[in-house]
């Protein structure tokens, strides 16, 4: 498998107060069951592991996690293969990994906050979706202090931003809301605060769109610098060997990532 940089995060889903015992032994083997089919017969086509450089997805990802990335979930269906295999569009809520619109040798993990149609708009950090205040509980805010763009948008730009987002607030904002256009997505870190997302360089595009992260197969305690090389630097494989056991983070390796369901 290939290994890329990426900007990634997940979210558990609530639990319900007293889930069937049975539906939940369902649920363990069916994640379980596609973990092991992934392991198993992933190969670039199917499968990508992708290693988090940076923290714009905190709390819920955290730099140093190693995911396995299925490239099949939304993958476009053919004829057969659409009543085999489960394609389907990204949703709100969903985490989602992509070519950087900007510049698509890299690739970003974000959740996707937005799909077309949807308006969206910030009012002191409250994500406001179709008219609604939105409830994020995987969302994480650094700090108090609001931005007038970042933390109410869209705005007046205070700092740089992408062509594609200039285009974006001059052609696709209306009654004070940004609005997904048709083909594309809205997508935003949870570290909210320190994120490079969709307000700065505008929309994905839905060919963009790889896949979603499935697990976390492994966690190191390992800083940005280290993982935002191309390759990995002699300094960070001696880290690896001299402290593998006390660097691993035991408790998130092999941990599902789920999406958050937004209305």
């Amino acid at each position: 498998m290939d290994q890329e940089n990426a900007i990634v995060a997940d979210e558990e889903r609530p639990h319900p107060a007293e889930p069937p015992r049975t539906e939940a032994q369902r649920g363990f083997v069916a994640e379980w069951t596609l973990t092991i089919i992934l392991l198993l017969f992933g190969t670039t086509n199917l499968v990508q592991a992708f290693v988090i450089p940076t923290g714009s997805m905190e709390d819920t990802l955290l730099v140093g996690d190693h995911l396995l990335v299925d490239k099949l979930a939304y993958a476009p269906s053919g004829p057969v293969s659409r009543l085999v295999l489960p394609y389907r569009e990204p949703k709100r809520g969903d985490i989602i990994v992509f070519r950087y619109p900007v510049d698509i040798k890299q690739t970003f993990v974000k959740r996707c906050i937005g799909v077309p149609g949807d308006r969206i708009r910030l009012v002191n950090k409250q994500l406001i979706l179709n008219g609604h205040p939105v409830n994020e509980p995987y969302v994480y805010h650094k700090s108090d202090l609001i931005d007038s763009y970042r933390d109410n948008f869209p705005s007046e730009p205070n700092t740089f931003l992408a062509d594609p987002a200039h285009d974006m607030l001059a052609n696709h904002v209306a009654n004070g809301e940004v609005v997904v256009p048709p083909g594309y997505y809205f997508a935003m870190g949870d570290n909210r605060d320190s994120s490079l997302d969709s307000r700065y360089w505008g929309f994905v595009p839905r060919g963009n769109i790889i896949g979603k992260p499935v697990v976390i197969y492994w966690s190191y305690d390992a800083p940005t610098e280290a993982l935002s090389q191309p390759a990995i630097s002699l300094d960070h494989l001696l880290d690896m060997v001299q402290h593998f056991p006390s660097k691993t983070r035991w408790r998130r390796t092999l941990r599902f990532v789920h999406g958050y369901p937004l209305h």
